[in-house]
């Protein structure tokens, strides 16, 4: 098809990165499929003419550059980039250990810079392409045992909303896509999920309470992650790819209480923070 693009998706051995790689074959693309085991990705993908499997360790860079090396080797280019893959170290802020949340930080957040370093060159060459980062509510909403969590996925937002304006240039889009809560493999534990190793008597209660509440959502979540993958294959062939997409029904309606209450905390103070220049300014 003329229309044919190399896509490159981190996180491919399951859930939602799995589904984005059939998503994309379905549609006629080609498709470098990564995770920590290649053999693992193949398993949960099934052989295709247009599929790469490489095994990628989003922590290492030197990993991200051989795989990115690998599928210019294969298909000659990379167009599309899909940083999905992410892990879920839970907990309240006191009992989440120092390592943990360095750790929740290396796979969420430099994990992806690490891809993208990887694969920019590419795009930049042919003047083209689009980076494509999967976040989170928890990147526009904090939440109650998520503080590790919350922050790699504000970091991501940060960055990803920066690097538009650094790519644009070349030729270079990017999307946010910021699921709810769809029926993946983030709540299993010891797949994608990792409870705090500390223990501390004030939120030992709580802890054990919102483990078993967190339990109890997986397989039970509201969003088809197979939709949502064939959404956003649609949403990235289309004309102009959103440089957000908030995906899910839960996710558009926490956006929309989020922006309702930055508009109030602004408007709460508005001729206060509007006095705050040097007299000489408003002479």
């Amino acid at each position: 098809m003329s229309d044919k693009k190399v896509w490159f998706v981190t996180g491919a051995g399951r859930g939602m990165g799995s589904d984005i790689v059939k998503a994309a074959l379905a549609a006629g693309h080609a498709v470098v499929a990564t995770g920590r085991n290649a053999d693992r990705v193949r398993d949960a993908i099934g052989e295709h003419d247009d599929l790469l499997t490489v095994a990628l360790d989003i922590t290492d860079p030197d990993a991200a550059n051989a795989a990115a090396e690998a599928a210019v080797e294969r298909f000659g280019s990379i167009d599309v980039l899909v940083n999905n893959a992410g892990n879920f170290y839970a907990g309240f802020f006191e009992v989440i250990s120092p390592a943990q949340f360095r750790a929740q930080m290396e796979t969420n957040f430099f994990g992806p810079l690490n891809v993208t370093r990887a694969i920019l060159p590419v795009m930049r060459k042919r003047r083209s392409g689009h980076v494509i980062t999967v976040s989170s509510t928890a990147g526009l909403v904090g939440q109650e045992f998520c503080a590790a969590y919350a922050a790699s996925k504000f970091a991501l937002e940060g960055w990803m909303e920066s690097l538009r304006y650094d790519v644009a240039p070349y030729g270079i889009t990017t999307t946010l896509v910021e699921p709810g809560f769809f029926r993946t493999e983030l709540l299993v534990e010891g797949a994608s999920s990792i409870w705090p190793e500390l223990s501390i008597a004030d939120y030992d209660e709580r802890t054990n309470a919102t483990i078993v509440a967190w339990k109890s959502m997986n397989g039970a979540q509201g969003g088809d992650p197979a939709k949502l993958a064939a959404a956003l294959v649609g949403l990235a062939d289309s004309e102009q790819p959103p440089l957000r997409w908030v995906a899910g029904g839960d996710a558009v309606e926490a956006a929309e209480q989020k922006a309702h209450l930055l508009l109030e905390q602004v408007a709460a103070h508005r001729e206060l923070s509007s006095s705050l220049a040097h007299d000489d300014v408003n002479a």
